[in-house]
C-alpha cells in the first residue's frame, strides 16, 4: 500500500543525471508523480541533452537543470568536478526551497549526500547498506525491473501505482528534423548496432544480414547511432550487400524519437534508443543479455520482442558474469554476450513481428 500523500507540495526536486534509456525508466513513475502532485512543479535534475528534448515537448517534467559534473553522480569521459561550480550549483538548488527531493539515481552512496545537499524540506530515495538514509528509502537491490523499482519508490510518498510502459510524445519539430537531415525516406527500418557496454552488441555482420534481408522486401535500412558507436555503424554498412542510410551524429534525441516513430521496425541492441522506440510505438526486436532481460524489457510483447542470451560466463576466461560472482571479482573482458543469438531467431521475430502489425492495421478504423 502507498503511505498517504504528501501536504503543501509546490516543487519537487528529481535527481536523474544518467542516460536516455535510464530517463525511460522513470517515465512511468514520473507521470505517476505528476497525477499525484498535478499543482507541483517538478524539476528534473540531469544531463545536458535533456534540456533540448524536453523543452517544447508534453512531459510531466515542468523544467530541466543541469547537473554539473559530479563524482558518482554525474560523471562524463574527461572531466572532473569543480568545487567551485558545485557550491554555486546547490546554492542555487538551496535558493529554489524544494518541498521534495526524489533520488532516482541508483544506490545512493554518493546520490544520498547529493540529494541532502539541495536542501529540501522531505527526501526519498534508494539506498544500499553503505549509503545514508534520506527521510523515507527503499533497499536498492540490483534484481529488480527498473521501471516498477522507481514506481515503487515514489509510492513512498502517496503516489498510487501508475501505468507501467513509458510514452514519450513526438511532435513536429522532431518529424521536420528527420525529413531535413535524411530527406526522402519512405518505407524503412532502423538498425541499431552499438550499445554503451561491449558485452551488450550483437556481431556487425549479424545486422548486416538483418538489414539486407529487410532491404530484399523493399525497406530503406537506417543505421542509428552516436560518436562512440560510428565504427560499429562503419562495420554493418560495409557488410551490407544493399545501401543504406548512416544517421550517425545526424539526429538529436528529439530527431531521433520522429524517426523511430515512423519506422515500419527497429532491430536493436539493449539501449537507449531501442527504449525510445517502445515509448513511441515502434514496433522492434531487441537484443539482450539475459541479465538486462530481466531488469530493463518493457511489459508489452504485442510490438515488443526482447530475444535473450543466456550466456553466464565469460567465453574468454570463464569466470561467472551473475552477481554476486561478477561484483566480487568482474571480469574485463569486452567480449559480446549476446553471439547465440542467431540471425534466424532475429528475422523470424522480425517478419512475425511485421505480420502482426499489418493484421493490427486491418481493426483500425477507415
Amino acid at each position: 500500500m502507498p503511505l498517504e500523500k504528501l501536504e503543501n507540495v509546490e516543487k519537487i526536486a528529481v535527481l536523474r543525471a544518467i542516460g536516455l534509456g535510464d530517463h525511460v525508466f522513470a517515465i512511468p513513475a514520473l507521470q505517476a508523480l505528476r497525477e499525484t502532485y498535478p499543482q507541483a512543479e517538478i524539476v528534473y535534475l540531469g544531463k545536458p541533452w535533456l534540456t533540448p528534448f524536453m523543452v517544447e515537448r508534453p512531459s510531466p517534467v515542468d523544467r530541466v537543470v543541469v547537473v554539473p559534473v559530479s563524482y558518482g553522480v554525474r560523471e562524463e569521459p574527461g572531466q572532473v568536478q569543480d568545487e567551485r561550480e558545485l557550491d554555486a550549483f546547490f546554492d542555487q538548488m538551496q535558493q529554489e526551497q524544494f518541498d521534495l527531493a526524489i533520488q532516482m539515481h541508483g544506490g545512493g552512496r554518493n546520490s544520498n549526500p547529493f540529494t541532502k545537499r539541495l536542501g529540501a524540506k522531505f527526501s526519498i530515495g534508494t539506498r544500499t547498506p553503505d549509503a545514508i538514509e534520506l527521510d523515507r528509502w527503499i533497499p536498492y537491490l540490483i534484481e529488480q525491473n527498473e521501471f516498477i523499482r522507481w514506481l515503487e519508490l515514489v509510492r513512498l510518498v502517496g503516489v498510487e501505482e501508475g501505468a507501467y510502459e513509458p510514452k514519450i510524445t513526438v511532435i513536429d519539430k522532431d518529424f521536420a528534423e528527420v525529413e531535413r537531415n535524411l530527406p526522402g525516406l519512405n518505407r524503412y527500418a532502423v538498425l541499431h548496432p552499438g550499445a554503451t557496454d561491449p558485452r551488450r552488441r550483437w556481431p556487425p555482420q549479424y545486422f548486416a544480414a538483418v538489414g539486407d534481408a529487410l532491404a530484399r522486401e523493399g525497406f530503406q535500412i537506417v543505421v542509428t547511432g552516436t560518436g562512440f558507436e560510428k565504427a560499429v555503424i562503419e562495420q554493418v554498412i560495409e557488410c551490407m550487400t544493399f545501401p543504406s542510410t548512416n544517421a550517425c551524429e545526424r539526429l538529436s534525441v528529439g530527431g531521433l524519437a520522429g524517426l523511430l516513430a515512423r519506422a515500419a521496425v527497429m532491430v536493436s541492441n539493449d539501449t537507449g534508443p531501442m527504449h525510445v522506440a517502445n515509448s513511441v510505438g515502434t514496433p522492434n526486436v531487441a537484443i539482450f543479455w539475459c541479465y538486462n532481460f530481466l531488469k530493463a524489457t518493457h511489459f508489452g510483447r504485442s510490438f515488443h520482442r526482447p530475444l535473450a542470451s543466456w550466456v553466464t560466463h565469460c567465453p574468454l576466461c570463464g569466470a561467472s558474469l551473475i552477481p554476486p560472482d561478477f561484483e566480487n571479482g568482474p571480469c574485463l573482458h569486452d567480449v559480446s554476450l549476446v553471439t547465440e543469438i542467431t540471425v534466424e531467431e532475429v528475422l523470424d521475430n522480425t517478419f512475425d513481428l511485421l505480420g502482426y502489425v499489418k493484421q493490427v492495421s486491418t481493426w483500425m478504423p477507415a
